[in-house]
């Protein structure tokens, strides 16, 4: 390949209409947009262009399917979005149309997505549309504002200290049982509790819970049992919770408190929640208490992008969302603004082989670029002559124009990565990491901004500012009494890594003063600031090396997926179906970050000199050049499309039903305190609880609360054990009528409560629940 092969193709943002290109095979009929006007193409005029003027400028640019997205605001919305087709660009319009028209109040509107990152960028870009006051948030971000509020309230005193890795709580755990554990077992131990509390599973039913989903266990089940106890032991007696405890109690809090659940609701109206097919049976509980009986939701999602479920996320919710609300809009996002056409159809290619029930719902992405070089497939003798021929295109890519911060390489495994930093220095390439050490956290960056600071505020008196005329002078004048310097230092390491975290500040003053002519100083370190609290970095140069898992969510120009060899991709410990399709989700999450070139390569041998008995992945079969597909075709994806939701008028079952006022059962007046309706009668009408019966429940609700290291109201508040007491149910669907049993605990205790009713000895007392 030459040189004038390479040169660079300027890609519109992700999600950005591109000017139309003519009709091909790969545009299946699908006519691209207009070009949009509202995000000017270049480096740093979109990130500070003004606002719209008003509500109906903000749909300007946006794709028939996306308007539909922007302009649905009332009732269930499900956006099926495949990568690349603009989904966060979508529901950011959506909420600021929605804002900036008066429908809707930025105050009650809550955005959830999964990553600090992702947060960030959506407060950006709403921010950029004039949409200030909404909460864009993690699940974790928004579920630990509501506890730190409620807890003095619900629970009193302080809340307990949360703890940021729990990874040495578990080693203390295992220390406590004498259990050795090396730092890979202790990795793979973490895991497992983290997935067992996301899925609601309590200690006691982590083996039966584990081998129903398909977990390799990394130690006995039984012993993961007991390591998890002790861990939950260790941080009732620490006076600690850890990042999964959050959403347990606040869904416990919601659950059990009436007044509390109905506060949250009158402040939030309406829910967007982004990458849905993420969710764990956790999360979605907590949505649930968040909406109550309204179904003002959006979420956003790709089941072909599902590849968490280790984490206990899980597809289903997204699949099922139709099921669930009747009425729901569907909109089909298939327009791919991000990659070439050639990049698009190996990515159709890969999930054309794909089985099981989210290739059944998978969608045909439709390129809107224009055409591209064809995919590269490279074979080598072994791993290191992988990582040098990867290292040596870069070097070329980079020699012809291409920017070092465009490239990627991308692995499997993190384990991977060594091999490829060498091969990269040994080039004289910079390159970052991608999961290291946040921008804004780096120790140059936090110096750099205290400096910038205080040239803002006292630059007058600043002998270095005295020949700066614009902001891009003064903030190299500043930095350079921080390292910084106008050409690169030689090499790779330490030293370079810090010069590029002060270029790419110097690069932002560019940017800014491009777009805001007149920009100050101070107006620099506003903009810093605010950045800072979004995590939203601006562009370090330096190829990033980055897993699989890492990078979604990223794109770049160019990307090398490297090790894609059996026994790496598919990874050799996925096993069944159901793994092996989530191994070919990862690498089509790959696939779909590159915007132009993709190399694709593989090693025969692990070491120099070593048999080679690797092959290429099966997931490459009948896709490069000269091989056959090794799995059935499941039919052509869908295409983009909006579907309308029967109402839930017309529908034979209704969704909800309606609540009937809950009322006294001993002297009929109508119900409102939440303590009260649990009760099922006025607090001053005489009870006629069972106190023996009472007491018994709540020495068993002791019992449970120490098995699984809850709180005792996580288990039943004491209102719900009087209500059981007073009502001393027969039967599990006398139990279901009491408020405070809700399905979950049903499952889980009603059998032992039922027999403590009927005067028997619970059946969790052999270690079960």
């Amino acid at each position: 390949m030459t040189p004038a092969a390479l040169v660079r193709l300027r890609a519109p943002a992700c999600g950005q209409p591109a000017q139309p290109s003519r009709a091909t095979w790969q545009h299946g009929g699908v006519t691209a947009a207009a070009h949009s006007t509202l995000f000017p193409q270049g480096t740093g005029a979109s990130a500070h262009a003004a606002p719209p003027s008003g509500a109906d400028a903000v749909l300007e640019g946006l794709d028939p399917e996306q308007r539909e997205v922007a302009t649905s605001l009332h009732g269930p919305v499900c956006v099926l979005a495949g990568a690349g087709t603009g989904k966060t660009r979508a529901i950011t319009h959506r909420i600021a149309y929605g804002v900036r028209a008066g429908v809707l109040q930025p105050s009650s509107v809550l955005a959830v997505t999964f990553t600090n990152r992702a947060a960030g960028e959506m407060r950006g870009r709403l921010r950029q549309l004039g949409a200030q006051g909404v909460q864009a948030r993690t699940f974790h971000s928004a579920a630990l504002r509501q506890l730190q509020y409620f807890w003095p309230k619900a629970i009193g005193g302080s809340m307990p200290r949360l703890v940021d890795r729990k990874i040495q709580l578990v080693a203390d755990a295992a220390a406590a049982l004498g259990t050795r554990l090396d730092r890979n077992e202790l990795r793979d131990v973490t895991a497992e509790i983290e997935w067992s509390k996301v899925t609601q599973t309590v200690p006691a039913d982590y083996p039966y819970a584990a081998a129903k989903a398909g977990r390799e266990a990394p130690r006995d089940p039984a012993e993961i049992t007991h390591l998890y106890a002790a861990y939950e032991d260790l941080k009732r007696d620490r006076a600690v919770i850890d990042f999964e405890d959050v959403l347990l109690l606040t869904v416990a809090i919601l659950q059990d408190r009436q007044d509390i659940a109905e506060q949250v609701r009158a402040q939030y109206q309406h829910f967007v929640v982004d990458e849905y097919q993420d969710v764990s049976p956790l999360q979605q509980r907590l949505l649930d208490l968040w909406l109550g009986d309204r179904d003002n939701l959006c979420v956003v999602g790709d089941a072909s992008q599902t590849i968490y479920s280790f984490t206990g996320a899980t597809p289903d919710h997204l699949l099922d969302f139709r099921a669930r609300h009747p009425g729901a809009t569907v909109v089909k996002l298939v327009r791919d603004y991000r990659s070439s056409p050639q990049v698009v159809h190996l990515a159709n290619g890969l999930l054309a082989h794909a089985r099981g029930r989210a290739a059944g719902h998978r969608l045909e992405l439709v390129s809107q670029r224009p055409p591209g070089p064809e995919p590269v497939y490279t074979e080598y003798t072994d791993e290191p002559a992988e990582a040098e021929g990867a290292a040596r295109r870069i070097r070329e890519l980079i020699n012809a124009g291409v920017p070092a911060a465009e490239i990627a390489v991308l692995f499997r495994t993190n384990s991977q990565s060594e091999t490829y930093e060498q091969a990269l220095a040994d080039a004289g390439v910079p390159y970052q990491l991608r999961g290291a050490e946040r921008f804004f956290d780096r120790p140059e960056v936090r110096k750099a901004s205290i400096a910038l600071r205080g040239a803002a505020r006292f630059g007058g008196n600043d002998s270095l500012l005295d020949d700066a005329v614009d902001l891009p002078s003064q903030v190299r004048a500043v930095l350079s009494g921080e390292g910084w310097t106008s050409e690169p230092p030689a090499g790779s390491g330490a030293v370079r890594e810090r010069w590029e975290s002060l270029a790419a500040l110097v690069n932002l003053a560019h940017d800014l003063a491009a777009a805001r002519p007149g920009v100050t100083l101070a107006d620099f370190v506003a903009e810093l600031d605010e950045r800072t609290n979004a995590q939203h970095a601006p562009t370090v140069q330096g190829v990033t090396l980055a897993s699989l898992h890492a990078a979604k969510g990223l794109e770049w120009d160019v990307v090398f997926l490297v090790g894609i060899a059996e026994g790496m991709l598919p990874i050799t410990y996925a096993r069944t179906d159901e793994q092996i399709e989530e191994e070919r989700r990862l690498l089509y999450v790959g696939v779909t970050r590159a915007r132009e070139r993709l190399h694709l390569s593989w090693a025969l041998s692990r070491s120099p000199g070593g048999r080679p008995n690797r092959r290429p992945s099966r997931f490459l079969d009948g896709l490069r050049p000269g091989t056959t597909p090794t799995v059935g075709h499941t039919g052509a994806g869908t295409g983009a499309g909006v579907e309308r939701g029967t109402p839930a008028s017309a529908t034979v079952t209704p969704r909800r039903t309606q609540r009937t006022p809950a009322r006294c059962r001993v002297c009929g007046r109508t119900l409102t305190d939440a303590g009260e309706m649990k009760l099922m009668r006025c607090e001053d009408c005489p009870s006629d609880m069972d106190e023996g019966l009472y007491e018994r429940l709540r020495e068993w609700r002791a019992v449970q609360a120490g098995r699984s290291g809850q709180p005792h109201f996580c288990v039943f508040t004491d209102r719900t054990l009087m209500a059981i007491a007073e009502a001393c149910p027969q039967s599990p669907a006398e139990l279901a009528r009491i408020p405070g049993v809700l399905n979950r605990k049903l499952r889980s205790y009603g059998a032992d409560v039922l027999a403590i009713c009927a005067g028997q000895e619970p059946v969790g007392d052999d270690g079960g629940n």
